[in-house]
């Protein structure tokens, strides 16, 4: 079984199926050289920021995967991979066994978008001010098709902010009118108008308080019990992904460090990393301990190191990380990318 697969206690039938969304090798290379003239006169090379770099994963149906990792790390890039923003400059991604960016081209595409659909992470930035939640809404159903009559419409509206916690006399406000965690579960509301099976959800309550962090998390998950709903939930936070994964994703300057079901990944983290992630939550019971930062900075991804990326920031770093490049292997039952790990070292 996939390390991106639930964990065994929660094993049922679904997980005999093939998975609904796999990515192999996906990677996203983006040109941020300067200007042709300017390279010729000041002899300068061609830049190559490399967001993504080869990143495989697979998400059975009604499974969360949490992608996690500090800022620049490529999360959202994957993301935007995932429901077509961005076309990747290598590797492959399907959705229920069908090549998915061939389908964003062709004259299926609208269907495809009615069952992938995305949260965005700032709710204040994702709504349109200008117009009313019924018109936010509503704009997915008709865009769609998927209901004609004005009146169908509305009563369809009011059913979808009933489902996030809201009522249908919301729907005549406009965006400013509400704090952030409405504006969140409009979003939400609006994501799910297409009835989508997945979801990919970019950090959709980084801007919340935690109180509303979660009232919302909770709802996301009500709603993936009642509709079946996949998600791939992208967040820095790990407290909130031990919340609501079923496995996760360690990501590091663009590539996939950790891969491993929830309940191993907390309790036995392998990669140094993924340990250093761990060691920056704050705990309930070690209140007299003092909170371990992060060590090191994310170096600058248009000038990564050589070898493992992470060995400058990694206790654990010799000569062959220094030299060679991880791949992310299989060992004890989780994906791991780490030549400690490999050789036994931690």
């Amino acid at each position: 079984m996939s390390a991106a697969t639930a964990n065994p206690g929660q094993a049922t039938g679904v997980q005999a199926q093939a998975p609904l969304v796999r990515a192999h090798d996906l990677a996203r290379t983006f040109d941020v050289s300067p200007p042709w003239l300017e390279r010729v006169v000041g002899r300068k090379p061609r830049q190559l920021l490399h967001a993504v770099d080869g990143v495989s994963f697979e998400i059975r149906s009604g499974q969360t995967l949490a992608l996690v990792g500090e800022s620049g790390c490529g999360k959202s890039t994957v993301a935007k991979l995932l429901v077509g923003l961005y076309e990747p400059s290598r590797g492959r991604l399907e959705f229920d066994g069908q090549d998915a960016h061939a389908g964003y081209r062709s004259a299926g595409a609208k269907a495809l978008r009615r069952r992938i659909q995305m949260i965005f992470q700032d709710p204040y930035a994702s709504l349109n001010p200008r117009w009313t939640v019924e018109e936010i809404i509503g704009e997915p159903l008709q865009e769609h098709g998927i209901i004609a009559s004005a009146a169908d419409r509305r009563e369809r509206v009011g059913e979808l902010l009933r489902s996030v916690g809201l009522g249908p006399a919301d729907m005549e406000r406009y965006p400013h009118q509400f704090s952030g965690g409405q504006r969140q579960r409009i979003s939400i509301a609006r994501a799910l108008a297409t009835q989508p099976e997945f979801l990919v959800c970019d950090e959709p309550t980084s801007a919340l308080d935690v109180s509303v962090q979660a009232q919302v998390l909770n709802i996301m998950k009500d709603l993936q019990r009642e509709r079946g709903l996949t998600y791939l939930f992208i967040s820095h936070n790990l407290a909130v992904v031990r919340h609501v994964s079923d496995s996760v994703g360690v990501m590091y300057l663009g590539r996939l460090v950790e891969l491993a079901d929830k309940q191993s990944l907390f309790a036995n983290p392998r990669h140094p990393y993924t340990r250093m992630l761990l060691d920056a939550i704050p705990k309930m019971h070690d209140t007299g301990r003092a909170r371990t930062p992060v060590q090191g900075e994310v170096p600058n991804p248009l000038n990564p190191p050589s070898g493992c990326a992470f060995h400058p920031r990694c206790p654990h770093a010799n000569a062959r990380c220094k030299a060679e490049r991880p791949a992310l292997l299989e060992i004890a039952g989780i994906r791991v990318a780490c030549h400690a790990v490999e050789e036994g070292r931690i």
